[in-house]
């Protein structure tokens, strides 16, 4: 059992081992605001950004010193951050591109219910796993996968007619959410691919903001 925190002002953990996380899910919630107010680059771009503060959180918190408590509640933050910026935003993002038809609405219902669950399992696996090494490898489609799915997918707007693209967005959208939950396995990526999507995702920032 966790001890009691009675003398802190406010409950849960501000160090620097949380504060990537806390920084993308600021990220996301301003990128919920623009898709709902039709900025959709810089919804986008706030995706992307959410990404890359989800690649570095856990690095940053493995090199921190941590109690259990601070380790255990570092798992369940991440999770439920990444429900808000890879979930959430990408959901407010296809309503802000004006995908709001019934069938969209169930696809969006699969995507959401496929990513709760994904995380869910994730951590059951994390718990399970060394705290200080994370692990070594993932079940299923991580949910953060979308900070470069719906980026890449937007940007096909510009070369697909307008029925064309709708359709393509809808169809990635629920082979998305069935990867989430698809049971298949894969190692987890090393470092040096983290740095390359950092490069991949300030191509595609500047990419954006050129076409904007």
């Amino acid at each position: 059992m966790f001890k009691k925190r009675e003398d802190k002002l406010f409950i849960g953990y501000y160090t620097r081992s949380v504060v990537a996380t806390y920084i993308g899910v600021i990220s996301a919630c301003l990128g919920i605001y623009f898709a709902l107010n039709k900025h959709l680059v810089y919804a986008i771009i706030c995706l992307i950004i959410a990404g890359i503060c989800d690649g570095f959180d856990g690095k940053i918190a493995r090199a921190c010193k941590r109690t259990n408590e601070e380790k255990s509640f570092g798992i369940q933050i991440d999770s439920l951050a990444d429900m808000n910026s890879f979930i959430f935003l990408p959901v407010a993002i296809s309503y802000g591109l004006g995908l709001n038809s019934w069938y969209h609405i169930i696809i969006y219902t699969l995507f959401t219910l496929g990513g709760i669950i994904r995380l869910g399992y994730f951590n059951i696996l994390a718990e399970d796993s060394n705290k200080d090494k994370g692990v070594s490898k993932y079940h299923g489609l991580p949910v953060t996968s979308t900070a470069i799915i719906v980026p890449l997918a937007y940007i096909f707007k510009k070369f697909l007619y307008v029925t064309a693209f709708k359709t393509f967005y809808t169809l990635i959208m629920f082979f998305t959410a069935i990867l989430f939950i698809l049971n298949f396995t894969f190692k987890k990526p090393k470092t040096k691919w983290l740095y390359v999507f950092v490069v991949f995702s300030l191509i595609m920032i500047a990419y954006l903001l050129w076409n904007k």
